[in-house]
């Protein structure tokens, strides 16, 4: 689309960020201070960019989110302009002027994608059927029931804080939920966990869409994300709730797990012998809801011992 047939199409503001490189004013915008479920698309051609999960307070008055809705969608390149270096953010497909990003965001990215409302347009999470993006709806409703055609895994490696953050960021993951697997005692606490007397693992529900992400991928991630040779810990944290574990549901998953494990002892990738259980999936007790996607509420907090995968 040729850019005088957009000064039509666009209001002023919209045609000088988007085709121009221009900045709108902070905190007098349509987005920065806006909390609704959804996902923000390139106002010229309606491309996904960001979603509202992603999405962070920065205090800078321009909408900031870590990373973008796929990481295909934006390009990248180097802007000197204004006396400075920065890195410019443009839309993938459409080539606009989307705004900046920084390397002052939250962990585990770091990432800041300062971004202005006026490149966008917000596509709320009840209307993404109807407009069309549908694909980014299982973002949203990750909280609710899952398909009937969709699995379940659940691993144990360590705080579960930074597990759930990591796997809830797989494409092809429908829901995360954290939570306490394998003990002996029924509805446990966090503190009764906490007491190492209950033999529960802090541990994390997967559920996932095959079709998009394998469980055999999932495993490649839950080996590569701690250090599955170290019994009853993780970093700095000690004791059999902290233990690495593999709750199977089907004997598929089982042989899948051990066929992995024995190819990973048999490449000596690890210095040391692997002791991650693999054992039946009992009941999963969800944990308390301030431990649910702990790192999207507290965004400024450290990111335990995972290594993070995108």
């Amino acid at each position: 689309m040729k850019s005088d047939s957009l000064s039509g199409r666009l209001s002023p503001l919209q045609y000088y960020v988007t085709q121009q490189g221009g900045t709108e004013p902070p905190f007098r915008n349509a987005y920065w201070d806006n909390h609704e479920k959804g996902i923000y698309v390139d106002i010229v051609t309606g491309e996904p960019l960001f979603s509202s999960t992603d999405k962070f307070e920065s205090g800078t008055g321009w909408p900031s989110f870590t990373k973008p809705i796929e990481k295909s969608c934006v390009a990248e390149k180097i802007d000197i302009s204004h006396g400075m270096s920065r890195t410019e953010v443009k839309s993938g497909r459409g080539n606009s002027h989307l705004g900046h990003v920084f390397n002052d965001g939250p962990s585990p990215g770091g990432l800041r994608y300062c971004i202005n409302s006026a490149a966008l347009k917000f596509i709320p999470a009840v209307d993404l059927e109807r407009e069309g993006y549908g694909r980014f709806s299982p973002l949203f409703t990750g909280r609710g029931e899952a398909p009937d055609d969709y699995d379940t895994a659940i691993f144990a490696a360590g705080c579960f804080w930074g597990v759930e953050y990591s796997f809830s960021h797989i494409k092809g993951v429908f829901k995360t939920t954290a939570g306490y697997s394998g003990g002996t005692v029924p509805d446990p606490t966090y503190e009764l966990v906490c007491s190492d007397t209950t033999r529960h693992a802090e541990a994390v529900q997967i559920i996932f869409d095959p079709r998009i992400v394998s469980y055999d991928r999932l495993l490649e991630i839950f080996w590569e994300m701690h250090d599955p040779t170290t019994p009853d810990r993780q970093g700095v944290d000690i004791g059999s709730q902290y233990r690495s574990a593999i709750f199977y549901t089907g004997e598929k998953q089982k042989q899948a797990a051990l066929a992995m494990r024995t190819n990973l002892e048999e490449s000596c990738q690890f210095r040391l012998p692997i002791v991650t259980e693999i054992v039946p999936a009992g009941k999963f007790y969800p944990a308390e809801e301030y431990h649910q996607h702990y790192f999207e509420k507290h965004p400024e907090r450290a990111a335990c011992h995972v290594i993070f995968h995108e």
